[in-house]
């Protein structure tokens, strides 16, 4: 018995098409937008509904992860800035990932690899220099010293400015649903829009 609607994961509407099947476990592969799931007879529908929307985020974000790394530009970047480093620290490849929320990038000394926030993509190359550079300079400092923030200010003049940024995305993100509705269509104006006062 097959079973579609469509759902809703981080802003990307899907079709999902669920088969019961004689299967031991619940599986899913996306093709397009459509998730398509083959579970066992026996599973609850409340189960089933819950790893359903888990294995479509999974999916979801592993297939813009993908996307977005599928360019080199990133990796090109990152080295250009390790080269300002008095001590170059070594730069093998960039990810941009989507399993990052708490923090915009981290940097592994012993891979080279810069993990950042798939988020950062979108945002003004001046941000995602910073970050950059904060993330390797974490190679030289471990912690937020004052010799840390020197060094990344002196590597990347824009560090503040980006910082201040990044806290404005971050406020904006976590307020957005609590403003009430006259202010986020303020918000979502675009700068060349003009509407009578």
């Amino acid at each position: 018995m097959a079973d579609s609607r469509s759902i809703t994961i981080d802003g990307t509407t899907v079709t999902v098409h669920i088969e019961r099947k004689r299967v031991k476990n619940i599986n899913a592969r996306l093709d397009g937008l459509t998730v398509r799931v083959s579970a066992p007879h026996a599973t609850p529908r409340g189960e089933l509904d819950r790893t359903v929307r888990e294995l479509a985020r999974t999916l979801l974000r592993r297939a813009r992860v993908a996307q977005v790394n599928h360019r080199e530009e990133a990796l090109a970047l990152a080295r250009r800035i390790a080269r300002r480093f008095p001590d170059p620290p070594a730069v093998r490849r960039v990810l941009f990932v989507t399993n990052q929320r708490t923090q915009w990038g981290s940097y592994s000394p012993t891979t080279g690899t810069v993990r950042l926030n798939a988020a950062l993509r979108q945002m003004p190359r001046w941000v995602l220099e910073a970050v950059v550079t904060h993330e390797l300079a974490h190679a030289v400092h471990l912690n937020h010293t004052d010799e840390f923030w020197e060094l990344v200010r002196r590597v990347c003049p824009s560090t503040d400015r980006a910082n201040a940024f990044l806290e404005g995305v971050t406020w904006l993100s976590s307020s957005w649903e609590r403003l009430p509705p006259v202010e986020r269509s303020l918000l979502s104006l675009s700068p060349d829009e003009d509407e009578p006062p």
